[in-house]
C-alpha cells in the first residue's frame, strides 16, 4: 500500500476545514492548535465551566462526567453517552458536541427536570459530586427511547462515587419506575400511626413533582440538539478519514500509540470506519478494534437473542464480565483493541478471548494481513504480538458448538466498577462416549496470577481425554495447585487468597458445566441440591427502601424535613468550592516537593532543573519561612518544610510555584533531593516492640477492682481534595485566603504563625467544602501554611489544589488500632470485668492522636455495664504520615472490640450474641468506668423496637434453614448498639459564636463559626434563625465562614456544631427580638419587614452577636472521674449479609435501623446523615483496605501508601448498598439537653454498619461448621473478599494456609 501520494495528501488536506471545532452547551467553539496537553475538564474549567468537578484525575469517581453527543455514522444516528472529561484528550471530542451540568438547567432560566428531582428529593449534601450524577441520568435519558429500567439506572451510576449518599436511595429520586419521567419518590403513608409521623417508602406510590426553582413555569423543555454544523462538516478536520490514513501515521511515527477513549499520545482512530465493523459471519462475529465496550455490548444482546442458544456462550460469558468491567463513562470510550492491546495482566477480557478461541487480525502499513490466535498474542508483561509498523484491526469471536460452554469469573476487592485481583475464562467441549461424557476440548485462562493472562497448559493437557467427573475434578485441583506460578512476593500480595480462587474458579466451573449438562441430557453427575449455590448467578432483587419519622414542627421551620439550602446550586453546578473561586490577576500555582523516604537525614536539595523549568517562579524551603517553621494540631512537633530529617514518605520539603498547576508539578518533579536513610518504624507492633511512642501519651482509666484485636484505617475519600488560595492584601500587611477546610481558625493561627503576623491580619474564608468527614479539620492547615509562605514572599495570590494521589498519600486517614483484651464473665454471660490494652497508630505527628485514643478508651465499654475495668492505651509514633480525624473520632474503634468480645463470650458460651449484649446493657442511673451517669437511656426502647422491626427470630430461622440447604453460600444476621457521647473531650472547644443581622426589608443575614460540609449544618442553623423570627426560611441567608466575622471558633466536627452553632444563633435572634419587642407592642399586628423598617426608624440596634457554651462537662485523665459528654446519641441496627463462601464475595440483603435523634431539627437531613454514614461505616468494615509498604507488604516500597486513588482504594459503589433498607427515627423521646430537645447525628451511626460486619462473621462461623469447625476464629477489618473467602475454611484454602491463618493487614 505504501505511504499516501502527494495526489492524495492534497485531496484530503482540501477536504479539510481550517478550525477543529466543538460545541459547549450549544455554544460554537473553535479549539486551538497548542491543547495538545490538555483534557477536556482542563478545557470546560479553563472556559469558566467549573460545574464539571476534577475528583481523582483517573475516571474513578465520576465527578467529571459530561454527555457528549455525536453523529455516529456507523449507526446512522445521533449518539449521546456519558463520559469522563478528565481522561478525554480536548481534541478527542473535536466535532462533538459537549453538554455539561450548566447546559441543561440553571437557577436563572429554570432547572432541568432532573436536576430539580434531585434537589427536591434530598438528594444533594455536600454537592461536589452532584453534577457527575446529574450529567450521567440526563445522558440515560437523552440516549433512552423507553423508560429507564432499575438495571439501567444502577449500570449509568456505577461509576460516580459519593460519600455522602445512600446510592439507591438517589437512583430512584432520579426516576419514577413507573412513569419513566422524573418524580419526588416520597409516598407517605401513616402504617398505623398517627399523624404527623412520616413513613416514606421507595419504590412504591410516586407522585410527578414541578420541575421549576420558583413556580414549575419558567423551565423550558427544550433540550440542547446536535448542532446542524456538525451533522454536515464531513470529515472534521482532526478525524482520520480511513483506515489507509490510520496506517500512513503509524509508518511516519512508529512509537505512537493508538487512541479510542482514553489519555497517552496518540493517534486518535475513534472515528475509522474498517475498525468500527461490527458483523456477524457464518462462524462467528468480526468486532472492529475500535469498537467501543457499550456497543460491544448492544451488539452481544442482540446476538444474543437471535442466535442459537448453544452458538452463544462465548457471547454471554463476555457480556457478563462487561457488566462489571468499569463504570459506564469508561465503557463508553474504551475499545476492544485498546483493552486487548494494554495487555494487562488483569484484564477481564483478554482472558476470555483465549479461552474461546477467539483470533486476532493484525495489519501492518503496506496493507499486509496476518492473523493470530489470542492465546499467542501476549508475549511478556505489557508486551503483545505487534510490531511498531502494525496495528490490531479486529477480533474474530467463534461461534461455540453444542455442549460447548464458556465461562467467566472475576473476583475483586468491590463487584462493581473494580479491577480484578483474580480472574478467569474458561471453555470446555464434551463429547459422548457411551454413556460417558469426555472432555474433547478444554481452556483454562487466569489473570491476576502472572505477568500475563496465565494458560494452565498443565491442567489443560492432563484433562484432555478424560471423563467430565468427579475423579477428573480431583486430578485437576491437583495439578492447579502446582500449575499457577504464583510466589510468596508476587505484586499484589494476598497470595494464599489469590491461589485459592484459581481452584475455587474451577471447581465452580465443574459444577456450571455439570449443571447445564444436567438441563441438556441424563447427565450422571448431576448437581446435587445443596451445591448448586456455588453456580447461582448474582441477582440483587429490586431495592426498597422505607424511612419512618416524626415531624415536630417548632416555629416556621424548625422540624420540617426542608431541604438542603445550597440544593439548588449543586445540582445545577453553580455552587462555588475553594477551586472553582475565580482567581486574581498574577495568580501563581503551587506544588509541593515531598520525600521520597519513610525515615532518612537530607544531604543535599537541588533546584538547578527546576529552575529552567517552564513557567517557573520559585522553590521554597525552610530557610525561607519568615515566622515559625513548627506547627501541629495541640503540639508543634510538625514541619511546614522538613529541614533536616524526613519522616514519612510524602513530607512537604518544598513548594514550586509556576504559572499553571501543571508548570508547578512538573517543575517539582525535578527538584532532585539526596537523602541518607534510616531505619523506619511501619507497624504499631513494631513501635510496641521498640517503645517507640509520642512523648505524654500514655493514659489509663481504671473502675472496680479488677486476644489482640486489629482495626484497619480507612481513607476519607471526600470527593473535593485539599485546596487554598492565598494572597496578600495592603502591600502584604494583612494575608487573606479561601480554603477547603473544617477549622478556618485553625488555618488563621497557623498562617500568621508561619508568617510571623498577629491573628487579627490574617483571614481565613470557606463557603462549603465538598466533604471533610474529619480528614479536613488539622491536615488541611499544613497545606494553607505551606502555600502561605511564597504568597507572602512574592506578594502574588498562589493557589493550590493537590491531586488524588498526593492528597491521599499526605494528609492521613483514620487510625488503626491493636487492641488486647481479658474479659471475665459469668456462665450465665454477665460480664464481672475487663481489662483493655489500646495502641494507636499516630504516624510521624501527634495531630489529634492522643484525643483519639481517648474517645476510644470513653467508647470501649459501649452500652455494657462492666463492674471492673481497667483501660490502658499509648500512642505509637511511626514513619507515615499523621493520622487524624475521621467521623467517629476512635469511638468506632473502641466499640468494635467490645463487640468483639461480646462475640468471644456468645462463641464461648454457645449463646446467642444478641442475648449476651441484652443481659449486659446499661440502664438509665448506670455510670459509666469514667464516672458520668446516664440520663434520658433509650437505648432498650431504641433496641426493642428494632427487634420487632426486623423480626428478629423469625430472621434467625430463615437465615438457619438457608444455610442448611446451601453449602457454597451462607448468610448471616447481626444487632448492633450504640452509644455516642456528644461533645468535644477538650472542654474549651465546646462554645459557639455567631453573628445574627437584621435588614430593613425583613430578611436575616447569618454567619457563624460552623463550616458547611454537606451535613446540612447551614440548612438547620436557618431553620433555627427563620423560627425564631416566624418568617419564612427564605428570609434567612447563610454566605460563607469567615475569621473576620465569627472569632475563635472551634472545628466543625464532634457531632456538636448543630447543637452549639443553633443555640449561639438562637441567643442572639431572641437579644434581636428583645430589643424589637417594644416597638412590635406598640405596632400591633404587623409583618416582620415591616416591624424591622420601624425598629431602623427607632435606632434600634438589628445585629447582634450570640454565644453558646455546653454546660456541665469536664473530664481529667487524671482523677479518671468526670462528665466528658453533655449526652449520648443511641442506636442500633440490624444486617442480613449472604456470602459466597468460594470467593469472599457478599451482599448485604437487609439493613434496619432505628436511632434516638429526639426532636429531629431536620429529619430529612438527619435520615441522609443516618444512610450515608452507614454506607461509609460498611465501607471501613468491609471493602476499604489502605496498604503501606511495611514487613507485610514488602511488594510496595517501604513507608509508601499503594491504595491511593479510585483505582486501588474502594469506597461503596451503588451495588453495594442493601437491598432492603429502613430508618426510623425513635418517636417520643425529647432530648433536654440540645436546642429544640434535638440531638447530634454526624458520627453515632457510623458505627452501627458493624452489623455487617458480625453479620458476616456469623455467616462465616455457619460455613466453617461445615467442615466441622466450630472454635473461636479472629476477623480484622475490613472482612474484604480475602479475609472472607480464607476464613469459610475447605478444600480449596487448606494446600495454601491454614485453617487459623490471617491474612495480612496494614496497621
Amino acid at each position: 500500500m505504501g505511504s499516501l501520494t502527494r495526489a492524495q495528501e492534497v485531496a484530503v488536506d482540501d477536504g479539510y476545514s481550517s478550525d477543529a471545532v466543538l460545541y459547549v452547551n450549544g455554544v460554537r467553539r473553535v479549539i486551538p492548535d497548542d491543547l495538545a496537553h490538555l483534557t477536556l475538564i482542563q478545557y470546560l474549567r479553563d472556559i469558566g465551566l467549573t460545574g464539571t468537578k476534577l475528583g481523582c484525575g483517573e475516571g474513578g469517581c465520576g465527578a467529571c462526567t459530561v454527555m457528549v453527543s455525536f453523529y455516529n455514522q456507523h449507526l446512522k444516528k445521533t449518539t449521546h453517552c456519558a463520559i469522563n472529561a478528565c481522561l478525554a484528550p480536548v481534541y478527542s471530542v473535536e466535532g462533538m458536541h459537549v453538554i455539561t451540568v450548566e447546559g441543561i438547567g440553571n437557577r436563572q432560566l429554570g432547572l432541568h427536570p432532573v436536576q430539580e428531582t434531585l434537589a427536591q428529593a434530598h438528594g444533594s449534601q455536600c454537592g461536589f459530586c452532584t453534577p457527575g450524577f446529574i450529567m450521567s441520568m440526563y445522558a440515560l435519558l437523552r440516549s433512552s427511547k423507553t423508560p429507564p429500567t432499575e438495571e439501567q439506572i444502577e449500570e449509568y451510576l456505577s461509576g460516580n462515587l459519593c460519600r455522602f449518599i445512600f446510592y439507591k436511595d438517589l437512583a430512584d429520586k432520579f426516576v419514577c419506575p413507573s412513569s419513566g419521567k422524573p418524580c419526588s419518590c416520597r409516598a407517605t403513608s401513616v402504617n398505623g400511626c398517627e399523624s404527623p409521623v412520616v413513613s416514606t417508602t421507595h419504590g412504591r406510590q410516586q407522585k410527578l413533582i414541578s420541575f421549576s426553582d420558583v413556580d414549575g413555569s419558567s423551565y423550558i423543555e427544550k433540550e440542547l440538539i446536535l448542532p446542524p454544523e456538525l451533522l454536515l462538516r464531513n470529515p472534521m478536520p482532526l478525524h482520520l478519514y480511513g483506515l489507509e490514513h490510520v496506517l500512513d501515521l503509524k509508518h511516519r511515527y512508529p512509537e505512537a500509540k493508538l487512541l479510542v477513549g482514553n489519555t497517552e499520545v496518540l493517534i486518535s482512530v475513534t472515528h475509522v470506519p474498517e475498525l468500527n465493523k461490527l458483523s456477524v459471519t457464518e462462524n462467528g462475529l468480526e468486532i472492529g478494534a475500535s469498537i467501543r465496550l457499550t456497543e460491544l455490548q448492544n451488539f452481544l444482546k442482540k446476538v444474543i437473542g437471535e442466535r442459537a442458544t448453544h452458538e452463544t456462550s462465548s457471547c454471554k460469558a463476555i457480556l457478563e464480565q462487561l457488566r462489571w468491567f468499569a463504570g459506564k463513562q469508561i465503557k463508553n470510550a474504551a475499545s476492544v483493541g485498546g483493552n486487548i492491546c494494554t495487555a494487562s495482566p488483569i484484564s477481564d477480557l483478554n482472558p476470555l478471548w483465549m479461552a474461546a478461541g477467539a483470533s486476532f487480525k493484525i495489519i501492518d502499513f503496506k496493507g499486509n494481513q496476518r492473523t493470530t490466535l489470542a492465546k499467542d498474542f501476549f508475549l511478556a508483561y505489557r508486551k503483545v504480538d505487534l510490531t511498531q509498523n502494525e496495528i490490531l484491526l479486529s477480533v474474530f469471536l467463534p461461534w461455540t458448538r453444542p455442549f460447548e460452554f464458556v465461562k467467566e469469573f472475576k473476583q475483586a476487592h468491590r463487584r462493581e466498577d473494580d479491577i480484578a485481583l483474580v480472574n478467569a475464562g474458561m471453555r470446555v467441549f464434551l463429547k459422548q462416549e457411551g454413556v460417558n461424557w469426555t472432555v474433547a476440548d478444554i481452556s483454562i485462562v487466569y489473570g491476576g496470577v502472572a505477568p500475563v493472562s496465565f494458560i494452565a497448559l498443565k491442567t489443560e493437557r492432563s484433562l484432555i481425554g478424560k471423563n467430565w467427573d468427579k475423579h477428573t475434578l480431583e486430578d485437576a485441583l491437583l495439578l492447579l495447585k502446582d500449575d499457577i506460578p504464583l510466589t510468596e512476593d508476587a505484586p499484589g500480595g494476598m497470595v494464599e487468597f489469590r491461589k485459592s480462587l484459581t481452584l475455587s474458579f474451577f471447581f465452580k466451573f465443574f459444577l456450571c458445566v455439570s449443571h447445564q449438562m444436567n438441563e441438556k441430557v441424563q447427565f450422571t453427575e448431576g448437581l446435587h441440591v445443596n451445591h448448586q449455590s456455588a453456580v447461582m448467578p448474582y441477582s440483587k432483587p429490586s431495592f426498597n427502601g422505607t424511612q419512618c419519622y416524626e415531624m415536630t414542627k417548632e416555629g416556621t421551620a424548625v422540624g420540617l424535613p426542608m431541604i438542603h439550602l445550597s440544593s439548588k446550586l449543586q445540582v445545577t453546578g453553580e455552587a462555588e468550592y475553594t477551586d472553582d473561586t475565580p482567581i486574581p490577576p498574577n495568580t501563581l500555582y503551587a506544588a509541593l516537593v515531598l520525600s521520597k523516604k519513610a525515615h532518612a537525614r537530607i544531604l543535599s536539595i537541588d533546584d538547578s532543573l527546576a529552575k529552567t523549568s517552564p513557567g517557573f517562579a520559585g522553590l521554597f524551603l525552610s530557610k525561607d519561612v519568615p515566622g515559625s517553621n513548627k506547627i501541629g494540631a495541640v503540639i508543634h512537633d510538625e514541619e511546614v518544610f522538613a529541614s533536616e530529617f524526613v519522616t514519612c514518605v510524602g513530607q512537604v520539603i518544598g513548594i514550586v510555584v509556576a504559572d499553571t498547576h501543571e508548570n508547578a508539578k512538573l517543575a517539582s518533579r525535578k527538584v532532585l533531593i539526596e537523602y541518607e536513610e534510616r531505619l523506619p518504624v511501619l507497624s504499631i507492633k513494631d513501635a510496641v516492640s521498640c517503645g517507640s511512642f509520642h512523648p505524654n501519651t500514655e493514659r489509663c482509666l481504671v473502675s472496680g477492682d479488677v486476644e489482640w484485636f486489629m482495626s484497619g484505617g480507612q481513607e476519607h475519600f471526600y470527593l473535593e481534595p485539599h485546596a487554598s488560595l492565598i494572597w496578600t492584601v495592603d502591600g502584604g500587611n494583612e494575608v487573606h485566603m479561601i480554603s477547603s477546610t473544617q477549622s478556618p481558625q485553625k488555618h488563621q493561627d497557623c498562617v500568621a504563625h508561619v508568617l510571623g503576623l498577629p491573628m487579627s491580619k490574617v483571614v481565613c474564608k470557606t463557603k462549603r467544602i465538598g466533604g471533610g468527614f474529619g480528614g479536613k479539620e488539622t491536615r488541611s492547615a499544613i497545606i494553607a501554611s505551606a502555600a502561605c509562605v511564597p504568597a507572602y514572599l512574592l506578594k502574588r495570590p498562589v493557589k493550590i489544589t493537590l491531586d488524588r494521589d498526593v492528597d491521599m498519600m499526605i494528609t492521613g486517614q483514620r487510625h488503626s488500632f491493636l487492641g488486647k483484651y481479658k474479659v471475665g464473665f459469668t456462665n450465665e454471660g454477665k460480664v464481672l470485668a475487663l481489662d483493655l490494652e489500646l495502641y494507636n497508630n499516630a504516624g510521624n505527628s501527634l495531630d489529634l492522636s492522643l484525643s483519639v485514643l481517648e474517645r476510644a478508651i470513653f467508647h470501649s465499654e459501649n452500652v455494657y455495664d462492666i463492674p471492673h475495668i481497667r483501660f490502658r492505651g499509648q500512642v505509637c509514633y511511626t514513619n507515615f504520615p499523621s493520622n487524624t480525624a475521621f467521623r467517629g473520632f476512635g469511638g468506632p474503634q473502641g466499640m468494635l472490640i467490645a463487640e468483639n468480645w461480646i462475640q468471644r463470650i456468645a462463641m464461648e458460651l454457645q449463646r446467642s450474641p444478641e442475648d449476651i449484649r441484652e443481659i449486659n446493657f446499661q440502664s438509665e442511673g448506670s455510670v459509666t468506668p469514667y464516672g458520668q451517669e446516664l440520663q434520658n437511656f433509650t437505648l432498650r426502647q431504641v433496641w426493642d423496637e428494632l427487634k420487632v422491626s426486623c423480626e428478629f427470630s423469625k430472621a434467625r430461622d430463615a437465615v438457619d434453614h438457608f444455610n442448611i440447604n446451601n453449602r457454597w453460600r451462607k448468610r448471616g444476621i447481626a444487632m448492633i448498639p450504640t452509644k455516642f457521647g456528644i461533645s468535644f473531650t477538650t472542654k474549651a472547644m465546646n462554645q459557639a459564636g455567631a453573628l445574627v443581622q437584621v435588614y430593613v426589608d425583613g430578611t436575616v443575614l447569618v454567619t457563624h463559626g460552623g463550616v458547611e460540609m454537606g451535613q446540612g449544618l447551614h440548612t438547620k442553623v436557618a431553620q433555627i434563625a427563620a423560627s425564631s423570627f416566624n418568617i419564612p426560611l427564605n428570609s434567612v441567608f447563610i454566605s460563607e465562614t469567615s475569621t473576620d466575622k465569627v472569632p475563635n471558633a472551634s472545628p466543625t466536627a464532634a457531632s456538636a456544631s448543630s447543637d452549639m452553632y443553633g443555640a449561639a444563633v438562637l441567643d442572639a435572634c431572641e437579644q434581636i427580638k428583645a430589643r424589637m419587642n417594644p416597638i412590635a407592642t406598640k405596632l400591633g399586628h404587623c409583618s416582620f419587614t415591616e416591624l424591622a423598617r420601624a425598629c431602623y426608624f427607632e435606632r434600634i440596634d438589628l445585629s447582634a452577636h450570640g454565644f453558646y457554651i455546653t454546660p456541665d462537662i469536664g473530664f481529667n485523665f487524671r482523677d479518671g472521674k468526670g462528665t466528658p459528654f453533655s449526652y449520648y446519641t443511641y442506636g442500633a441496627a440490624f444486617a442480613e449479609v449472604e456470602i459466597d463462601t468460594l470467593t469472599g464475595d457478599f451482599q448485604t440483603r437487609t439493613a434496619d435501623i432505628v436511632m434516638d435523634l429526639g426532636h429531629s431539627l431536620n429529619p430529612a437531613i438527619d435520615i441522609g446523615q443516618i444512610e450515608g454514614a452507614f454506607i461509609q461505616g460498611l465501607g471501613w468494615i468491609a471493602l476499604e483496605e489502605l496498604k503501606w509498604g511495611d514487613s507485610n507488604h514488602k511488594w510496595i516500597r517501604p513507608g509508601n501508601l499503594y491504595t491511593c486513588g479510585p483505582g486501588t482504594y474502594k469506597i461503596p459503589s451503588a451495588n453495594d448498598i442493601p437491598t432492603n433498607f429502613k430508618v426510623s427515627l425513635l418517636k417520643g423521646a425529647p432530648n433536654p439537653k440540645a436546642i429544640h430537645s434535638s440531638k447530634a447525628v454526624g458520627e453515632p451511626p457510623f458505627f452501627l454498619a458493624a452489623s455487617v460486619f458480625f453479620a458476616i462473621k456469623d455467616a462465616i462461623i455457619a460455613a466453617r461448621a461445615e467442615e466441622n469447625l466450630s472454635e473461636w476464629f479472629p476477623l480484622d477489618n475490613p472482612a474484604t473478599p480475602e479475609r472472607i473467602r480464607m476464613a469459610c475454611v475447605d478444600d480449596f484454602t487448606r494446600p495454601f494456609a491454614s485453617p487459623d491463618f490471617r491474612p495480612n493487614l496494614s496497621v
